[in-house]
């Protein structure tokens, strides 16, 4: 008997009147640059596009968690072979309505953010959170670079792998300069009023943050023209 073909899934844009691709456009200038809501409503408005800064809130949280996901799956199918994964672990302090809190990210060797997680301490316990949903989705690198917070030698040494820490006093500087990006997305959104939006947005922009990282320090220009290109048309076949 002939199988029978898989039924393909509905499309996420069903229902809404605006094409794909003027959805993804919004959903890449507010996450991917230092724009605020108003900043993307008046920058589309003088091309013809004529939406509001609420639907500019509304289309990157619908369909920003799904761009990502997409972005984030072929990249973790494409190094989890790679056998000379070295991690760079760090904790950066974000204001959240007044409170301070820890968004605890983890990085290659190659400056690209593999995780994101928020917790309201860095201790043992958030550490070990973690580093365990990290080596899940990642499987395990051959070296761990951190700072010399305690609890991540705490956290290894539960898991098993403190034979694979490294620490130093300028070791860590990948990590300290990849926060910059989202420290300006920061500063244009003024600020997070919710964990869970800090977690969601910060998740999002790594994605997209990765996907157009394209060392343009090492290349030339012609190859930094092809890799941006590249690039680009790779996303908007997220949107067909």
């Amino acid at each position: 008997m002939p199988r029978k073909s898989r039924a393909k899934p509905p499309s996420p844009f069903k229902g809404f009147s605006s094409s794909p691709e003027v959805i993804l456009l919004v959903v890449l200038m507010y996450v991917r640059f230092p724009l605020s809501l108003r900043n993307v409503e008046n920058l589309l408005f003088e091309r013809g596009v004529d939406i509001c800064h609420e639907t500019v809130r509304h289309w990157w949280n619908r369909f920003g968690p799904l761009f990502a996901a997409e972005i984030r799956r072929q990249r973790v199918s494409r190094m989890r072979g790679f056998r000379h994964w070295k991690w760079h672990l760090d904790e950066m302090y974000v204001r959240v309505n007044g409170e301070m809190v820890y968004l605890w990210r983890a990085f290659d060797h190659e400056g690209e953010v593999l995780e994101s997680y928020v917790t309201r301490t860095r201790d043992k316990a958030a550490a070990l959170r973690f580093m365990k949903k990290v080596l899940k989705r990642h499987a395990s690198p051959v070296t761990i670079v951190t700072d010399g917070l305690r609890s991540y030698r705490a956290a290894m040494t539960e898991l098993g792998n403190a034979e694979k820490q490294v620490t130093g006093r300028h070791a860590n500087n990948r990590a300290e300069n990849s926060h910059l990006p989202l420290r300006r997305r920061e500063r244009a959104m003024l600020r997070f009023s919710q964990m869970k939006s800090l977690q969601k947005f910060a998740s999002v922009h790594a994605s997209f943050d990765n996907h157009f990282a394209q060392e343009r320090h090492l290349v030339d220009r012609i190859t930094f023209k092809k890799r941006r290109s590249a690039a680009l048309e790779e996303l908007q076949m997220l949107a067909s």
